[in-house]
């Protein structure tokens, strides 16, 4: 691991207001994450896991503190300066995978490389070389309904990697496969967090993702409850 961290969050809050209630979704919290690092986020359901990933990609504004991605202070930028770092530095890869239904496998992991400017013939050839990493090789015309749940997190794996990002948020990558599928996307997150130092979090319950974490970071209740290094 380098010393300069490659995601800092310091003292990060997001509260919101319901009914003339204050809900705190983060409270406070401080972490660092390293390049090449995978880490396993941890926590009941409203500890905050989704509001820290929505804050460290940019997707949501802290009521509190700051996040920085590769020393950027994500508070500095607009929207377009946003999106540009979403595109190229962060790669999401999401429990319900959120593929296109109209689109094939091939052109599902090639569409975000139209919007890092790519020409679309550049970006059908990487999603394919991603496709066969991944060993959707045979699959690169089929629909989403054409595929199974753990050929979908394959294809949503692939599409996150398209534009060679920095970093990978995983939420729950596991959480809709059985166990025999979701072992192999374990392995396969891992082989790309090892062979291209891919900084990978993941929000999972997954006990295999979580064994092969270097870290755990267990929340509550919006607040880091404590830091398991593995």
């Amino acid at each position: 691991m380098k010393s300069e961290p490659l995601i800092e969050v310091v003292d990060l809050a997001r509260y919101y207001e319901m009914a003339g209630t204050i809900i705190k979704a983060l409270d406070g919290v401080n972490l660092e994450f390293y390049r090449g690092e995978y880490v396993s986020i941890v926590g009941p359901s409203g500890s905050g896991k989704t509001t820290l990933f929505n804050l460290i990609g940019g997707l949501d504004r802290p009521t509190r503190g700051k996040v920085y991605v590769d020393g950027v202070d994500l508070a500095e930028l607009d929207a377009y300066e946003l999106a540009w770092l979403r595109c190229r530095k962060i790669g999401y890869i999401f429990q319900n995978f959120n593929l296109i239904g109209v689109l094939t496998a091939l052109e599902n992991v090639a569409l975000p490389t139209v919007f890092a400017g790519l020409p679309w013939e550049e970006g059908l050839k990487r999603a394919e070389e991603l496709l066969r990493l991944v060993g959707l090789g045979d699959r690169l015309r089929h629909l989403p309904s054409e595929l199974s749940a753990g050929q979908q997190q394959r294809v949503a794996i692939a599409r996150a990697m398209v534009n060679d990002p920095d970093i990978i948020l995983a939420d729950e990558p596991t959480g809709n496969l059985d166990h025999e599928t979701g072992r192999h996307i374990i392995g396969l997150l891992q082989r790309l967090n090892r062979e291209r130092e891919v900084t990978i979090i993941a929000a999972t319950h997954d006990v295999e993702m979580i064994k092969g974490s270097d870290r755990v970071v267990w929340l509550r209740d919006g607040r880091v409850e404590k830091i398991e290094v593995k």
